[in-house]
C-alpha cells in the first residue's frame, strides 16, 4: 500500500497509473500537481486524484511514492524544487521514455537522494492527452522497464516494481544506453516518421482531396502525429543521437525502393516488400 502517491503532470501516464492503483486498492491518498488547474480540477471530478496542488514541492513534501510524469523538458525543474524537500524514505521515479538524459540530470541535482530515485518507462500510451485520457487497464499485461543505477536502494527498486505489478504490468530490466536505442527504433523513429508524412503530405496543392479519401492504412499509420508536440520535441532532443542514427538508415532504405520503383525492377520490389512481411509476421505476428 502506498500512503500518499504524489503524481507530477496528471495526464495519460500519470491518470491511468492512479486509476489502476485505486482500483488496485494500492494506494490510500493520490495529489495530483501541473499547471492546469482546469484539467486538475477535472480529475479531482473524475475521481483520479484526492487532492491537487500547483507546488510541486508541496506534491512532494509528505509523498511515500514521486511519480514525474511530464515532457523531458522538465525533468529539471521538478528535480530541482523537490531535492530539498522529499524525505529519506520516499522514492522517486519517472515516467520518461528517454533515460540517460533523465539519469544526468538527477544525477546531477539530487546529489546523495540520487538512491531513491528509479528511473522507469511503462511501454503504453496513445496519442491522446490530459487527465480525461486516463484508463484504469492502460497498463494491463503491458511492460513496464526499469533501468536502476548501481547507486539505486534495491528497496526503492523493489517498491516501483510492486507499483506497477499492482496496475497489470510486468517489469522488465534494461541498461541506460540499450533502453535508449531499443525505444529510438520502435517508438521514437515512427513517430517522427508519422509527422514527417503529414506535414509533407499537407503541405501538397491537393492535400484537402488527400486526407478527405485517406483509408484505413493512412489513418493507423499517422494517428500517432497527433501525440503531444512538446513531449516529442523533448524525446528528439533527448535521444537524438540514437534517433538520428535510425533517421539515416530510414532514409537509405527508401533510397533503395526509389531505385527499385525507377528502374522498374520488379523482382527487388517483391525481395524487399516480402522481407518486411516476413520479418513483421514472424516477430510481431500477422495483427
Amino acid at each position: 500500500m502506498i500512503e500518499r502517491l504524489a503524481i507530477i503532470g496528471v495526464g495519460m501516464i500519470g491518470a491511468s497509473l492512479a486509476l489502476a492503483l485505486k482500483q488496485a486498492r494500492a494506494v490510500n491518498h493520490v495529489v495530483g500537481c501541473g499547471r492546469n488547474q482546469l484539467n486538475l480540477q477535472k480529475g479531482m471530478d473524475l475521481g483520479v486524484i484526492d487532492s491537487y496542488t500547483a507546488s510541486i514541492a508541496e506534491a512532494a513534501s509528505s509523498a511515500d511514492v514521486v511519480v514525474i510524469a511530464t515532457p523531458l523538458g522538465a525533468m529539471r525543474q521538478v528535480f530541482e524544487q523537490i531535492v530539498d524537500i522529499v524525505a529519506e524514505h520516499t522514492v522517486i521515479t519517472d515516467t520518461g521514455s528517454a533515460k540517460e538524459s533523465v539519469i544526468k540530470v538527477a544525477q546531477t541535482v539530487l546529489g546523495e537522494k540520487i538512491s531513491q530515485f528509479v528511473p522507469g518507462h511503462p511501454i503504453a500510451g496513445a496519442e491522446k492527452s490530459g487527465v480525461e485520457a486516463g484508463l484504469a487497464d492502460l497498463y494491463q499485461n503491458r511492460r513496464v522497464i526499469i533501468t536502476p543505477l548501481e547507486s539505486t536502494d534495491p528497496e526503492a527498486v523493489a517498491k516501483i516494481e510492486s507499483m506497477w505489478q499492482a496496475c497489470g504490468a510486468s517489469i522488465e530490466y534494461l541498461g541506460v544506453e540499450h533502453h535508449d536505442k531499443v525505444l529510438a527504433a520502435t517508438s521514437h523513429l515512427p513517430h517522427m516518421l508519422a509527422y514527417g508524412l503529414v506535414n509533407y503530405l499537407s503541405s501538397l496543392n491537393d492535400h484537402d482531396e488527400i486526407f478527405k479519401y485517406a483509408a484505413g492504412g493512412f489513418r493507423d499509420f499517422t494517428r500517432i502525429a497527433s501525440s503531444d508536440p512538446v513531449m516529442w520535441r523533448d524525446v528528439c532532443i533527448s535521444n537524438g543521437e540514437a534517433l538520428l542514427t535510425l533517421i539515416e538508415g530510414y532514409k537509405n532504405e527508401l533510397d533503395q525502393v526509389s531505385v527499385a520503383i525507377r528502374d522498374g525492377d520488379q523482382d527487388r520490389l517483391l525481395e524487399l516488400f516480402g522481407k518486411a512481411k516476413s520479418e513483421r509476421d514472424s516477430l510481431i505476428g500477422n495483427c
